[in-house]
């Protein structure tokens, strides 16, 4: 098994324990899925957590929302991009060990995911909860990955929206005819290349350049084999040349370092401080 050390960031401890990044890790039932605005965000952010999940034994899934029609440097490629990002695609997914099975494309177009959120659309048609309910629902998805949504890209923060809010729809007793409610087990934030939200650190009281609340370090050798998979992309190399030179920046000396920030994405409403507020309110009013 490739090493992998995992950190919580906030509560300041690390180990070789998949559950400080996945708690309750339940080893033989664990299905990831990552949600991916374009074919290789996953990969460029949560590259090293897919592959640990895989080497603890777990599933792994890759929902590709955007088709990649865009991503084209040169005008002659244009009517074929989507086509050879397609392929590129499944041989770098491949190579981190995820097969053709595991790749789930919505075909959305570029810079247009924000139009496609939500169950009916205006037009009349469906949007992507339609096709996200049931799938997750079939590979009963117990771990849930959204891209950064904070100021990265339009169809990055589409996707966030849409795994905030449809993924912990998956779970519930809606929607029945689209599959068997599977509820999920924990969600997290990847960044792709932006900072991530300070959010996390004001609410904890922690400095706002420790935007991240868990992480991982992994081998050396799992860079190795994430960048073959990014080197796939023959067609994005002048798009995401400076994001590859980039991750020189995670070499923490022990390994290479990825970021995330676990997160609820329906935090309950506790009223306790608000009663304790205003029975301390009503105490002084009447002393007063």
């Amino acid at each position: 098994m490739e090493q992998y050390r995992f950190y919580d960031l906030r509560a300041g401890r690390g180990g070789e324990e998949i559950d400080i990044l996945f708690p309750g890790w339940q080893a033989g039932d664990e299905r990831l899925m990552v949600l991916s605005p374009h074919d290789d965000d996953a990969l460029l952010g949560a590259g090293y957590a897919i592959s640990a999940a895989l080497a603890h034994g777990a599933e792994a899934h890759v929902c590709i929302y955007c088709d990649g029609s865009a991503g084209y440097s040169v005008p002659e490629d244009r009517e074929r991009i989507v086509a050879v990002r397609r392929e590129e695609t499944y041989t770098a997914y491949g190579l981190l060990g995820l097969g053709p099975e595991h790749v789930h494309r919505l075909e959305l177009p570029d810079f247009s995911a924000n139009q496609y959120l939500g169950w009916k659309l205006a037009s009349g048609g469906y949007g992507v909860l339609q096709t996200l309910l049931p799938l997750m629902r079939r590979l009963r998805a117990t771990r849930l990955f959204v891209p950064n949504g904070y100021r990265e890209h339009l169809d990055h923060e589409a996707t966030y929206d849409s795994g905030r809010y449809d993924g912990v729809q998956v779970g519930d007793p809606v929607l029945v005819d689209l599959g068997a409610p599977y509820p999920l087990r924990s969600t997290a934030i990847y960044a792709v290349w932006g900072d991530l939200s300070p959010e996390d650190a004001l609410l904890h009281g922690a400095p706002v350049d420790i935007r991240a609340n868990r992480a991982i370090v992994a081998d050396y050798a799992v860079e190795q084999t994430l960048a073959r998979g990014l080197a796939a992309w023959r067609s994005q190399a002048q798009i995401i040349e400076g994001l590859l030179a980039a991750r020189r920046e995670r070499d923490c000396g022990m390994g290479m370092l990825e970021v995330y920030t676990a997160f609820d994405p329906r935090p309950r409403l506790d009223y306790g401080p608000y009663v304790r507020l205003v029975r301390n309110l009503a105490q002084s009013d009447a002393t007063g």
